[in-house]
């Protein structure tokens, strides 16, 4: 999630000075302050400044860490903890629609994690369960163009959804407060699979494009080979079993009617 994003659609709906913006590097966001809107540096292995940025909030946003495993539950924990402390009335985080501690896609077992802590917190609280993100599709098309090929294994249905939808839904619920507790998954309203995409590829280019379907082994063997490391390649690899498990297939309304507009389509 991009938080620049929320904040803009935020600022569609409440005044700068009713906002507060929590970062690593208070330098990178000096056009924020310009704009009214209060910055103090945040970094979720420093409780103090969590607890610093978070003073006089009312509902903080706790976008998900960039790490993964238990260090990114530690890091979530301790922005919830800072929160409470602080005294915020809601905690919302953006959790995935996968989250499960049994699912194939490790960060959405971190997910389920955090979102123990949330119920554990006492902090009336809103888990966003965002669809997956449209924005890592070039990751999958990053041959195809060249080769005409569109290679990977066997895959399932993704209801991919836009950062700017999932923004405009969040910047609705903290400004409406019209959700709560585990939310329905946030979705685009289709969902579709690689040979899917291939097909909207090949009519938007007027190139053929033709989805390659490859063994597990084979396609993990040439993300080595292009340079990624081990336990990139196996991250990678578990959205591959994730969607054929049916774990981001689910289309749901509920981002729909947040939003008040048809979500951006693939």
């Amino acid at each position: 999630m991009d938080i620049k994003v929320v904040v803009e659609e935020l600022l569609k709906r409440i005044p700068s000075d009713h906002l507060g913006v929590s970062v690593r590097d208070v330098g990178r966001a000096k056009e924020l302050q310009k704009r009214g809107i209060r910055v103090r540096r945040g970094d979720y292995t420093d409780p103090g400044s969590l607890l610093h940025a978070f003073e006089g909030a009312t509902q903080v946003l706790i976008v998900s860490s960039n790490v993964l495993g238990d260090e990114a539950v530690r890091q979530h924990c301790t922005a919830i903890d800072m929160a409470k402390e602080a005294g915020a009335d809601r905690i919302l985080y953006t959790s995935h629609m996968s989250s499960s501690p049994t699912s194939h896609f490790p960060p959405a077992v971190d997910h389920a994690a955090t979102e123990e802590a949330l119920k554990a917190s006492g902090v009336p609280f809103t888990s966003m369960r965002n669809g997956y993100y449209t924005a890592s599709l070039p990751w999958f098309l990053r041959d195809a163009l060249k080769t005409g090929e569109l290679v990977a294994p066997e895959d399932g249905l993704v209801a991919w959804t836009t950062h700017a939808d999932l923004a405009a839904a969040t910047a609705t619920v903290l400004s409406e407060q019209n959700l709560s507790g585990l939310t329905p998954s946030l979705t685009a309203t289709e969902a579709l699979d690689l040979e899917e995409i291939a097909a909207i590829l090949m009519e938007l280019t007027g190139r053929l494009i033709r989805r390659v379907v490859v063994s597990d082994d084979e396609f993990r063997a040439q993300l080595i080979y292009q340079g990624l490391q081990d336990r990139v390649a196996d991250m990678f690899m578990t959205f591959f079993l994730a969607s054929r498990a049916g774990e981001f297939a689910p289309a749901d309304p509920t981002l729909v009617s947040l939003v008040g507009r048809p979500s951006i389509t693939v």
